[in-house]
């Protein structure tokens, strides 16, 4: 028997929001969507065209919080970069770097509904 990670997956309230924050910041793009035949969910699944790994984006139609309990926000997502300076420009230029932490040469960029993403050198 054999386990292979998939994805993992962020509920989101603004899914255009959402996809757009994701294509201009890790240039993540859906490679696949399912709409629930109710219209009550929508999924939609990035990829960054390199590592089977997929960030699914869920959007549910009847969630009435203003938004989404992330807890402690412990977790979170990690990216590696070849261009860490490049990438730290643009992250600084879109104003969604969150943390950073230099004596370790990373930082944290937050998504529109407040997840964090970590982005690390290659």
């Amino acid at each position: 028997m054999k386990f292979k990670f998939a994805h993992n997956n962020f509920n989101v309230k603004d899914l255009q929001k959402s996809l757009r924050f994701y294509e201009e910041a890790l240039d993540l793009k859906p490679v696949r969507t399912k709409e629930a035949p109710d219209g009550s969910f929508t999924l939609a699944f990035l990829s960054d065209g390199t590592t089977p790994h997929q960030l699914e984006l869920t959007w549910l139609r009847d969630w009435e919080k203003a938004t989404y309990d992330l807890g402690d926000n412990e977790f979170h997502l990690a990216f590696t970069v070849d261009d860490m300076e490049a990438a730290h420009s643009r992250h600084k230029e879109m104003g969604c770097i969150c943390f950073e932490n230099e004596a370790m040469g990373i930082y944290f960029i937050q998504d529109p509904d407040g997840y964090w993403i970590e982005i690390v050198p290659a």
